[in-house]
């Protein structure tokens, strides 16, 4: 009866892989990688498990784009996996099965995190995983499988927090179990040693989070979007099932927890200003929970015609298209630009660069791919390069997009030198490059520079 669910997962961890090499990095996996040679217990705006994949990956196969991404291309068959063996243990037949293996391997949620290394690869494989536990314990498993779900959660923390949420939101919905208060204790004591870091940094996290609800992020989203946006990064036409799984687990006594946890997650993202994929951590369970019922009620055509209208989500979150063909893409899924041009970007820069300068980039994508296709001395104030050092002395700079108004503040002569071109238009594609004579040592000037967003 496990077929269906092995055979989408397969077939799902092949497509990733054959593709995961095509484009380039996200600024993100620039980032994870000099991260990695950082290691710490925690980083501004993450827990260290990450950059330590990163690290390892790294070790394993340098420079291999396909060796970097295969946690993420493992995890995204494994999420696939659990949402067929979800649907399985909830009364799936088999039609019911494909059904949901297949909507969970079209799911946005899940191709996107299955094609980049980043923190919500592990945060929705921890999610699934922690529902798939949790299902098997109300349907009668063993109680200790409670410590399992602490176990994995607080691995999970260490790579992404959302999943304190999620552990949170269980413990509310189960309010007469001590079962989800033993899994977050466990969690948490796992993930002690990255609130340590955060603590003895002034919780910078917390900072982030305040700039991401107000915008500050490039995939920052407006509250009153947020479930629009949640309902099209899923795949607009699964609706109909992860929404019957909804309603489906609301209405059933052991299952209900599930459906409270995940309108509490909803209320509280929409609230603290959070992302879409925040709440991914539950998305496959409901697609299985809806699978066999929206099966039943459609014609027997009609499940194989929402997967084919689903279907789209492979170009737009995959490297599928030719580069030159990506235009429509990056209008609905801006992410692709980011894995697009950066090896032309650092051959803009470094043809700039006076001779003893040092570069300061805006963000840490820009710092990343300098420090991967340049031997350039380079420093950013944006998040962990923040805390990895600063220019010597008062060595005039080269600045890369920096921020116009603080440069007239910091800098006693100020140069336009040209203007980044890049092959698609995204957040780098224009971006100014200007000499800087700093008006005092950059260490002084370091804290108008550093940025957590």
């Amino acid at each position: 009866m496990r077929r269906p669910a092995i055979v989408v997962s397969a077939v799902t961890g092949i497509v990733l892989l054959l593709l995961s090499g095509r484009y380039g990095y996200h600024r993100d996996e620039l980032y994870f990688l000099q991260a990695g040679h950082h290691l710490d217990w925690g980083y501004p705006d993450q827990p260290p498990l990450t950059p330590l994949l990163a690290r390892a990956m790294s070790a394993i196969a340098p420079h291999s784009l396909v060796v970097l991404r295969l946690p993420s291309t493992i995890s995204a068959a494994l999420v696939v996996l659990l949402g067929g063996l979800l649907a399985e243990r909830l009364g799936a037949r088999r039609s019911g099965q494909w059904f949901a293996a297949l909507s969970t391997a079209l799911c946005g949620f899940v191709l996107g995190v299955g094609h980049l290394l980043s923190t919500a690869t592990t945060a929705l494989l921890g999610g699934v995983l922690i529902s798939y536990l949790v299902v098997r314990i109300l349907q009668g498993g063993d109680r200790r499988l409670w410590l399992l779900v602490g176990v994995v959660g607080g691995i999970t923390f260490q790579a992404n927090v959302l999943v304190g949420f999620l552990l949170l939101a269980l413990a509310v919905a189960l309010p007469r179990r001590p079962g989800p208060v033993v899994a977050g204790a466990i969690a948490l004591v796992i993930g002690l040693p990255y609130l340590a870091w955060q603590a003895a940094h002034d919780w910078p996290q917390l900072e982030i989070s305040r700039n991401i609800a107000a915008g500050g992020s490039t995939s920052s989203v407006p509250r009153a979007l947020f479930v629009v946006l949640v309902v099209l990064q899923i795949g607009p036409w699964l609706l109909p099932v992860w929404g019957s799984g909804l309603v489906r687990v609301l209405s059933d006594q052991r299952l209900r927890c599930f459906g409270v946890a995940f309108l509490l997650l909803t209320g509280t993202f929409v609230a603290l200003g959070g992302k879409p994929y925040y709440v991914s951590g539950l998305v496959p369970l409901l697609l299985a929970a809806g699978a066999q019922p929206v099966v039943d009620r459609l014609p027997r055509w009609g499940p194989a015609v929402l997967l084919l209208l689903s279907a789209p989500a492979l170009p737009i979150t995959l490297s599928v298209l030719p580069v030159a063909s990506t235009g429509w893409v990056l209008a609905i899924d801006p992410d692709v630009g980011e894995t697009i041009g950066w090896p032309s970007f650092a051959q803009q820069v470094r043809a700039v660069v006076p001779a003893g300068d040092v570069v300061v980039t805006s963000n840490y994508g820009e710092a990343g791919a300098l420090q991967r296709y340049t031997s350039l001395p380079v420093f950013s104030g944006h998040n962990g390069y923040a805390l990895w050092g600063v220019p010597p002395g008062s060595t005039p700079a080269l600045t890369v997009g920096m921020d116009p108004a603080l440069l007239s503040r910091i800098c006693s002569r100020l140069v336009e030198v040209g203007r980044i071109h890049s092959p698609v238009d995204n957040d780098e594609n224009g971006a100014v490059l200007r000499t800087c004579v700093p008006q005092r040592p950059w260490s002084q000037l370091w804290p108008h520079v550093r940025h957590f967003d």
